[in-house]
């Protein structure tokens, strides 16, 4: 059975699925946006648990437990900062969700949540965003079909727009 792509908007950290996916920094120990919110709503189990895995590389991905989250799992995967596209940026945002994915299937996710990775204070341009994430999920489940739905997260309403526009086409 291939996986249902679906999209939402609003707040990743409320949403009833396996596993989601935290846009974190390279340290894992929290920050703003979605990063702040998920160790926040998870309490501070997750902080704990984060500080003992040493960061993590951009382009990389790491799994914890989803603590006080309805998701059993959270993903964190550090999205490249956007320099004008002249450091292999758009690689590097799609191995951040290909490695996610990876982790997903290991861990024998069935449902996972992605927010829009990098396109805040990171300033990775949204549409091009939206592009590299479809694409390189709908490559991946391809050949794996093990995760049954996986979810775009938008907050807000410009990204959602941009999500659904791309999906329809």
């Amino acid at each position: 059975m291939k996986p249902k792509i679906e999209l939402v908007q609003g707040d990743i950290t409320r949403l009833d699925v396996d596993a989601i996916l935290n846009a974190a920094n390279q340290s894992l120990l929290g920050g703003g946006g979605v990063d702040g919110a998920i160790h926040r709503t998870a309490g501070p189990d997750l902080l704990a648990e984060c500080k003992s895995l040493n960061g993590c590389e951009t382009g990389n991905a790491k799994i914890t437990k989803g603590y006080l989250l309805k998701a059993r799992f959270v993903i964190h995967t550090v999205g490249p900062v956007w320099c004008g596209g002249s450091k292999n940026e758009e690689r590097l945002l799609a191995s951040c969700y290909r490695e996610s994915l990876k982790l997903a299937r290991q861990h024998k996710v069935k449902s996972i949540a992605f927010p829009n990775i990098s396109t805040g204070i990171y300033g990775f341009p949204k549409e091009r965003a939206a592009k590299i994430a479809i694409e390189t999920i709908r490559d991946f489940i391809i050949d794996n079909q093990d995760i049954e739905q996986i979810f775009f997260c938008c907050f807000d309403q410009e990204n959602y727009l941009i999500y659904q526009n791309i999906l329809t086409q």
